[in-house]
């Protein structure tokens, strides 16, 4: 018995919760470092391969600021373009770039995490994907935040900011360390719920996917997972487009004539927007919100599902050069 005690605690593939009779998806089994490294790598090229349908997002949503005013796609990209160049839709990218990496990693990693231990062996538990995803949100948020204030800041073609260390070096003279995190709670209240839609949606629909089309090729599984990601980023996205709204506000507040808030209270910067446009003040930018989230959603499942198939496939080479 103590020889058998031994071996458990002296092998490190071995899962005391691990039991012979539940099945086990094939992307099961990763390190957790392998699951940071797909999960980065595929925030990464989401995030860049979308930008430009960021920035004319961004400009929509921050109201007041200049050159844009109209709240049509077509007229807003137009503004930028005419005034500023096509130049202009990447700017901020290196802010983006170096907080989409480190969030994503922790983003998917958390969310693996809490899945396997949350979902019990059921791989269509979709309360426990939904609470995952709300968990991988809220400590994601944390690494992100900062750095999606400075590159909503820089895509704003006037606020006068110079690049990545001169936004961060004059808010953190003019406005604190706290104005990094202005806008983290209103980014936890808007992406628990975009999460929780997302990854039941996701889930949901690879699984309605996989019923009608049980192809196991490589392309089949391609297509399965960039269409379930674009169907629940695209709902996701329309549902909480207000609270990002709001965010937009509290991070660009001060800049490009955009208003100032003193409490920095959600209510507060609703009312604001509402006494300003409307109701419909608060469906600002929805259209290129979907636009966004749709492709950026299928891009990014597909990259992190190639990079888990990667290193499952890694596991495996390693393990039979092991044995042999």
């Amino acid at each position: 018995m103590a020889t058998d005690a031994r071996a458990k605690f002296q092998n490190p593939e071995f899962r005391p919760d691990f039991h012979a009779d539940l099945t086990v998806s094939a992307h099961d089994g990763l390190h957790f470092w392998q699951f940071m490294i797909a999960g980065s790598v595929a925030g990464c090229v989401e995030h860049m391969a979308m930008f430009p349908v960021d920035t004319v997002k961004t400009h929509m949503q921050a109201l007041g600021s200049c050159p844009v005013k109209s709240v049509t796609v077509r007229r807003a990209l137009s503004s930028i373009l005419q005034s500023e160049g096509p130049s202009a839709l990447y700017r901020g990218i290196g802010a983006m770039g170096l907080g989409a990496g480190p969030a994503h990693a922790v983003y998917f990693s958390v969310y693996e995490t809490c899945k396997r231990r949350f979902s019990d062996g059921n791989p269509n538990n979709a309360a426990a994907h939904a609470a995952s995803g709300v968990c991988a949100t809220v400590a994601s948020d944390a690494v992100f935040t900062p750095m999606d204030m400075v590159k909503q800041r820089l895509q704003l073609g006037n606020s006068g900011y110079k690049g990545v260390l001169d936004c961060v070096r004059r808010v953190t003279a003019e406005e604190g360390l706290r104005a990094f995190y202005a806008s983290y709670r209103t980014t936890v209240l808007m992406n628990a719920p975009f999460t929780a839609v997302h990854f039941a949606t996701y889930e949901a629909a690879k699984r309605g996917l996989n019923e009608v089309s049980p192809g196991s090729g490589d392309d089949e599984r391609l297509v399965v997972h960039a269409t379930a990601g674009a169907a629940a980023g695209a709902l996701a996205a329309a549902v909480t487009t207000p609270l990002d709204v709001v965010k937009t506000q509290l991070q660009c507040q001060g800049v490009c004539g955009c208003d100032r808030f003193q409490s920095g209270s959600i209510g507060d910067v609703i009312k604001t927007i509402v006494k300003k446009d409307g109701y419909r003040g608060l469906m600002r930018g929805w259209i290129p919100r979907m636009l966004f989230h749709a492709p950026a959603a299928a891009i990014c499942w597909s990259t992190y599902e190639a990079g888990k198939s990667f290193f499952q496939d890694f596991n495996q080479q390693r393990d039979i050069g092991t044995v042999t």
